[in-house]
């Protein structure tokens, strides 16, 4: 069963940064898009980017894009995202998913079966 394992999740000013990282299996590291998505409390889960398996082709959702950077370090088994010039509204649980292809879906984050971690919380005070 694949398990995607996410940590670095905390506490930080607004203006700070922090950094996720998000460990695949090594049958799904390498051959899969790869995604972060986050859930602030009372809301719906929403897209925060995304990035083919090679590393090409990053793309951000529209509250993220110039503060936040996603990369791949795929012999270690990582996505990386990280967020500087954090915001309040930034804050949530943080989920690291995998699509079912290398490429990443068109619309953009819109697979209906992402593999889901199980999340990382990050909280971003005024």
């Amino acid at each position: 069963q694949e398990q995607l394992l996410e940590s670095g999740g905390g506490s930080a000013q607004a203006g700070g940064s922090l950094r996720l990282s998000c460990v695949a299996p090594e049958r799904i590291a390498h051959n899969r898009c790869m995604a972060w998505f986050r859930q602030a409390p009372g809301k719906e889960r929403e897209p925060v980017a995304q990035i083919f398996c090679e590393g090409s082709y990053p793309f951000y959702a529209n509250s993220t894009e110039g503060r936040f950077t996603i990369s791949r370090d795929n012999p270690n088994r990582r996505v990386i995202l990280s967020m500087n010039n954090l915001k309040p509204e930034d804050t949530g649980v943080y989920y690291c998913a995998a699509a079912h292809s290398c490429d990443c879906p068109r619309p953009a984050f819109s697979a209906y079966n992402w593999i889901w971690g199980q999340g990382t919380q990050v909280t971003v005070s005024s």
